[in-house]
């Protein structure tokens, strides 16, 4: 008799559902022409071990480091005659770097130089003490000079900015 109870409430709660929620006359399904646009529209994703369209991949834009305005100045390249010779951080003078001589700032310091005459900037980090020539603001090496056309000159007036990271 119990079984029967069970059975007896399931079928009447089927019923009052059946009434408090009828079914639509006819259930929503794809046609195939929706089913198709589906799939054409995931099939870029369907490996995922496929590499992405370069119009599709991120383009990685590299952060410009923060810059602190230091002035503007008269610039000098290093000669020839001092590449190997220990500067006065203690590394040895290396023309083909980018490098550069300041009286103050820390060693290690990193300086946008730009030579407002061509547009051209260099970022250089900062090794050396000088210039001592009177008036001189920093000393290049050669290959930072090259970079921002100051060569056949020999100086000219740069600004500095001091870059941060």
């Amino acid at each position: 008799m119990l079984g029967m109870v069970g059975a007896g409430h399931a079928e009447t709660q089927l019923e009052t559902a059946a009434l408090v929620a009828p079914r639509a006359a006819t259930d929503p399904v794809f046609t195939p022409s929706e089913e198709a646009r589906f799939v054409e529209a995931l099939a870029p994703y369907a490996d995922p071990a496929a590499p992405l369209d370069q119009q599709d991949a991120p383009v990685a834009v590299p952060a410009e480091p923060e810059a602190t305005p230091l002035g503007s100045g008269n610039a000098s390249y290093y000669g020839r005659r001092f590449n190997g010779r220990p500067t006065a951080s203690g590394e040895a003078f290396d023309m083909t770097a980018l490098t550069a001589a300041h009286k103050t700032l820390p060693f290690g310091t990193r300086v946008r130089v730009t030579y407002p005459r061509t547009g051209r900037s260099v970022i250089v980090r900062i090794n050396d003490r000088g210039p001592y020539s009177h008036g001189r603001l920093i000393d290049l090496s050669r290959a930072a000079a090259e970079e921002i056309g100051l060569v056949a000159q020999g100086h000219g007036t740069v600004e500095l900015e001091v870059l941060s990271s």
